[in-house]
């Protein structure tokens, strides 16, 4: 296989574990299993992996958001003082930002409530481009550390007790930001039975 060849599945494979909401191997392990085992220069893999991840996300995040209209008005609104709560200090908004972006934790969930929400997905996925940049970077510079550990990083990634549970907590603040997992249906926005037609007896 040509070396444009091994490029292009390395790009195509994390691109497709990236539109996963959860659960799919970490990107770092795809970039550390494909280094030692095709022997890519190292800073075109990173910046590809890199920009095959953050594409990802974002297509994962503007899928969710085609989702939105589907939403009833209650969950809407909940989706909306979320959004004003984590919005309203920009401050604390880019410090977050830049925590996100350099963050070990689970980014699809991240991804599916920014899209799920309004807030503009070009600077999320830049910040996060540029976080797995440096980070993507310290986990291929000490591959060869781990080369000995090799057969076992895809599997640890996946099995591993607490990335499992940290994926577990994060689909669960997603579902509680929505208001619980259910059918919508037609004003039926609040929980609780459909309020009677005006002039008609309960």
């Amino acid at each position: 296989m040509s070396e444009l060849a091994q490029f292009a599945l390395v790009v195509t494979v994390i691109f497709a574990v990236n539109l996963l909401p959860a659960f799919g191997p970490p990107t770092w392990s795809i970039l550390v299993f494909f280094t030692l085992d095709f022997d890519l220069p190292a800073a075109p893999l990173v910046v590809a992996g890199a920009l095959a991840a953050a594409s990802g996300r974002f297509v994962l995040a503007n899928g969710m958001r085609r989702l939105r209209p589907r939403l009833s008005a209650a969950r809407l609104a909940r989706l909306d003082r979320a959004q004003r709560a984590l919005s309203g200090d920009r401050p604390r908004t880019l410090a977050g930002l830049g925590l996100f972006a350099l963050s070990p934790v689970p980014s699809g969930q991240l991804f599916a409530a920014a899209g799920l929400m309004t807030v503009p997905l070009a600077p999320l996925t830049a910040a996060f481009f540029s976080g797995r940049l440096v980070s993507y970077s310290i986990y291929v510079s000490v591959a060869t550390i781990a080369e000995r550990n090799l057969g076992q990083v895809a599997l640890d990634s996946l099995t591993s007790p607490l990335g499992l549970a940290l994926q577990i907590v994060m689909l669960a603040a997603l579902a509680v930001l929505l208001g619980g997992i259910g059918p919508i249906r037609p004003g039926r926005d609040r929980a609780g039975p459909l309020s009677p037609p005006p002039g008609t007896g309960r």
